[in-house]
C-alpha cells in the first residue's frame, strides 16, 4: 500500500521566540544560484561568446535548435558548477536555471519542435559530445560531427583576454611556466607512468601571469617537462608585444625548465628569465661560502636563513639563472 504524504507543513521545535517550519511550496529550487554571478561576468566580458567564434559550424541552420554559443555556455557553465561528466547533461538539460545561464528564452523547453524534447530546454550529452570530439577535417558532408574547433584561435583568445584586462600597459610582467600531473585511472590513450609522480598520468603545460591563464596544453607524460614551452612562449610573447612593445617580460620557472633551448630563446628575444637550477657539483662549489654563512646563521637561530650575497650566475646581460 502506497503511503499518503498529504502534509503541507511540518512543525519543529522552535528556537526561543522563533518558530521552525518546513513547507513544500518552494516551487523549482536550485542549489546552483552562484551561476548567476558567472552569467553577469559573461554579460560584461563576452568571453564565451567570443569562444564560440573559435568554431566553424557546418550544420544545417534550419535543422538545429542549439547553436554553438549555446552549447559552449552549457558546457562551460556546467563545468564551473561542478558537472564534469557529459552524462550529467541528460538531467541538466531539464534545469531551467542552467537554461537561463545559457540565455535560452524558453527556459522550460515547452516550445521545442519535437514532442519528446519538450521539457528539456538544453541539449543532451550526445550533442555536446559532437561539440567536443569533431575531427579537424570535418565539413558539411560529415555525417554526425560537424562543429570544428580552431585551437589557434582559442590560444589567441586567452592572450587577448589577458591583455584586455589591463587599462594600460604594465611596466613588467612575470610569465610563469610550469608542468604538473593529470592522473588517469583507466587505460586512456597516451597514458604514461611518470617516475616523479609515481602514477599513470598526463603532463600538461601551463603558462600564467599572476592568476591569469595564457596557455594550457595537454601532453603525454613520457617527455621532458619543458617540452614545447619555447613554441608556446614564442607565440604568447609575440602577441603581447604587439600591444605592449615596451613592457619588460620575465619568464620564471623551476629547475625542470632550466634548459639551454629556453635560455637561448629568451636571450635572443630580449626576454629576461629566472630559473631554478638543480644541485650539481659545480653549482655547490660556486656558492660554498654563501651556503656556509647561511648554515652558521641557522645553527645560531634555528630559523631558516638565506644569504643575501648568494651569487647570481649570469649567462648574458638579458638572462639570469637563480642559483639560490
Amino acid at each position: 500500500m502506497s503511503t499518503q504524504c498529504n502534509a503541507k507543513q511540518l512543525t519543529f521545535h522552535g528556537l526561543e521566540r522563533r518558530s521552525v517550519v518546513g513547507e513544500f511550496n518552494g516551487g523549482k529550487i536550485s542549489s546552483d544560484s552562484g551561476g548567476l554571478l558567472l552569467r553577469e561576468v559573461e554579460k560584461r566580458c563576452h568571453i564565451l561568446k567570443r569562444l564560440a567564434g573559435c568554431f566553424s559550424d557546418h550544420r544545417d541552420a534550419n535543422q538545429i535548435e542549439h547553436g554553438v554559443e549555446s552549447l559552449i555556455k552549457q558546457r562551460v557553465m556546467g563545468l564551473a558548477l561542478g558537472y564534469e561528466d557529459l552524462n550529467d547533461h541528460d538531467e541538466l538539460r531539464r534545469d531551467p536555471l542552467l537554461a537561463l545561464l545559457c540565455d535560452h528564452s524558453d527556459v522550460t523547453g515547452s516550445n521545442r519542435k519535437r514532442a519528446r524534447d519538450r521539457g528539456c530546454a538544453l541539449s543532451g550529452k550526445s550533442t555536446l559530445n559532437r561539440l567536443e570530439l569533431t575531427p579537424d577535417d570535418a565539413d558539411a558532408g560529415s555525417r554526425y560531427k560537424k562543429i570544428v574547433a580552431h585551437p589557434e584561435a582559442m590560444d589567441a583568445l586567452l592572450v587577448d583576454v589577458f591583455i584586455e584586462s589591463y587599462e594600460q600597459a604594465p611596466k613588467q610582467i612575470i610569465i610563469d611556466v610550469d608542468a604538473t600531473d593529470d592522473p588517469v585511472h583507466g587505460h586512456q590513450e597516451g597514458r604514461f607512468f611518470h617516475g616523479y609522480y609515481r602514477h599513470y598520468c598526463y603532463l600538461p603545460l601551463y603558462i600564467f601571469v599572476g592568476e591569469q591563464l595564457l596557455c594550457a596544453r595537454l601532453r603525454q607524460a613520457g617527455q621532458d617537462g619543458a617540452a614545447g614551452c619555447v613554441e608556446e612562449l614564442a607565440r604568447i610573447v609575440s602577441r603581447i608585444r604587439m600591444s605592449w612593445p615596451d613592457t619588460q617580460m620575465i619568464v620564471r620557472g623551476d629547475s625542470g625548465f632550466c634548459r639551454d633551448e629556453l635560455m637561448r630563446w629568451c636571450e635572443a628575444h630580449e626576454v629576461d628569465y629566472v630559473l631554478g637550477l638543480a644541485k650539481n657539483n659545480r653549482l655547490k662549489a660556486a656558492i660554498e661560502d654563501e651556503m656556509n654563512q647561511a648554515k652558521v646563521r641557522y645553527e645560531a637561530t634555528q630559523q631558516p636563513a638565506r644569504s643575501s650575497r648568494i651569487s647570481v650566475i649570469k649567462r648574458s646581460r638579458a638572462g639570469r639563472v637563480n642559483a639560490g
